[in-house]
């Protein structure tokens, strides 16, 4: 194993072999962390047809930490077998590495592969603070299909308190897309963190410009059924965009609050017919839970 040869996928019984070996020294502390051989053979083995053996050699090589993670990025980028790219993914995740973000976002915007996708975004999301400008850079550029803004969307959501210090700027961007995906982040940082700023700048979203941007804050405070927003959501089914007065009737329903009765009857008659069908329910909801 101290060749400087191309590692190969080995068979089953010769992988079985080597992670016993590998976990023998590791609990003897007689594993050599500098064997760049060893380790490029541990990586080979992430393309292992077997679930449960990627999975012990990842844990193995987070364990082993930031030495092996130039070759598990070299891997990311560069391996022909969509499944160790996938794996290293995965694995960088476990390492949290910041430095790794750059080979990362190139895998997210670059891999044809829609797992290793998957994988880059998961441990972008898991690298917390060190990934938001770069995940609000994907979010701000044009030329980014929804499906690559989706996965930024949701690891800025992941990332939740970590991302706080940039939410109240990232909130005033030019970019739908960016105010869209920031309204979900504070709405989960809101939720974990009981954060009173981040739930009143939520609520100021229902001001947005864009309808967009204030459905995705009706949604966010019906899911978070944040109570002081009543008097907002009420205002908002007057909006005269009819998703948003749609999504703000759903939330009134969470809520359950008596007071949004009358309001909510005088979409009985508006001129769309799924808002008249939501705003019905969210009446029996409110009634019901009173």
């Amino acid at each position: 194993m101290k060749s400087e040869d191309t590692p190969v996928l080995l068979d089953h019984a010769g992988t079985d072999a080597l992670i016993q070996s590998i976990t023998e020294q590791i609990s003897l502390h007689s594993f050599d962390v500098n064997d760049t051989a060893l380790l490029r053979q541990m990586i080979e083995c992430l393309g292992d047809s077997r679930g449960l053996m990627r999975l012990r050699f990842a844990q193995t090589l987070g364990s082993i930490g930031e030495t092996a993670t130039p070759l598990l990025v070299d891997a990311l980028l560069h391996h022909l077998n969509p499944v160790v790219r996938r794996a290293a993914g995965k694995t960088l995740a476990l390492i949290c590495d910041p430095d790794t973000v750059p080979s990362l976002l190139y895998a997210l915007l670059n891999d044809e592969d829609t797992v290793v996708k998957g994988s880059a975004v998961g441990a972008l999301a898991k690298m917390g603070e060190a990934s938001v400008p770069a995940l609000l850079g994907i979010l701000a550029d044009p030329v980014q299909p929804q499906s690559t803004k989706g996965h930024a969307a949701w690891a800025l959501g992941f990332i939740g308190a970590e991302a706080a210090p940039f939410l109240e700027e990232a909130i005033k961007s030019d970019s739908i897309d960016v105010r869209c995906a920031t309204v979900g982040a504070i709405a989960h940082l809101a939720q974990e963190r009981g954060d009173a700023r981040a739930a009143q700048l939520l609520v100021s979203t229902l001001s947005d410009v864009d309808p967009n941007v204030r459905s995705e804050a009706a949604s966010a405070i019906g899911k978070m059924a944040y109570q002081p927003a009543l008097p907002n959501l009420i205002l908002a089914l007057s909006d005269p965009d009819g998703e948003v007065r749609r999504t703000a009737a759903v939330s009134l329903g969470k809520l359950g609050d008596r007071s949004a009765l009358p309001p909510l009857e005088l979409l009985l008659t508006d001129e769309l017919e799924p808002v008249r069908v939501l705003a019905k329910l969210a009446i029996a909801k409110i009634q019901s839970t009173s």
